[in-house]
């Protein structure tokens, strides 16, 4: 006898929306406030900077403002995501390298884009699968976000930012911002 098994939400949310519209994308991300969000796993916050180094130097976006969440596993909080869509133009959440934070990271990114906010999460390849099941549990199953080269927290200066330059085109892509060479 086979028997079906039962995914469960590790966030422990209740919002099943089958909304799948982005928000409206920038034509270009040069000026713009680009939120920053650490969910405090290691290395989230210097990768994070290094993406917003290269974004500066490529893009010339403007502000960069840092945020952290409380709890790794769990999605953004209303107050602090009600925030970070008031102040920012877009936003990049990092960085998902276990089960239950890789799909928290997917869930944020789904959650600004249903306030209005375009996101970029990024999870390492090793959990794809958890932030595609979130994003399927989500009601946005075609959400498209990024999965970097596994692991993250053990890498060193030099080897995150080579990791940023990896990733930076792909944000751009996400954010359908225009290339600036």
């Amino acid at each position: 006898m086979t028997t079906m098994e039962v995914l469960i939400d590790p966030t422990g949310a209740s919002e099943r929306e089958n909304d799948m519209t982005l928000s409206p994308r920038p034509g270009s991300l040069e000026g713009l406030t680009v939120g920053l969000l650490d969910n405090t796993k290691p290395n989230a916050t210097a990768l994070l900077e290094r993406i917003a180094e290269e974004l500066k130097q490529r893009d010339g976006i403007g502000e960069v403002r840092m945020y952290t969440k409380d709890y790794f596993g769990t999605p953004v909080k209303d107050e602090l995501r009600d925030d970070i869509v008031r102040e920012c133009d877009v936003v990049i959440t990092a960085v998902g390298d276990c089960g239950s934070c890789s799909a928290a990271t997917v869930h944020d990114g789904i959650i600004f884009e249903r306030h209005g906010l375009p996101a970029v999460s990024i999870v390492s390849d090793s959990f794809l699968m958890s932030g595609q099941a979130m994003a399927s549990l989500q009601g946005f199953p075609g959400y498209d976000f990024l999965a970097a080269a596994h692991p993250v927290a053990s890498l060193s200066s030099e080897e995150l930012q080579a990791r940023a330059k990896e990733l930076v085109a792909d944000v751009e892509r996400i954010l359908s911002a225009e290339v600036v060479s």
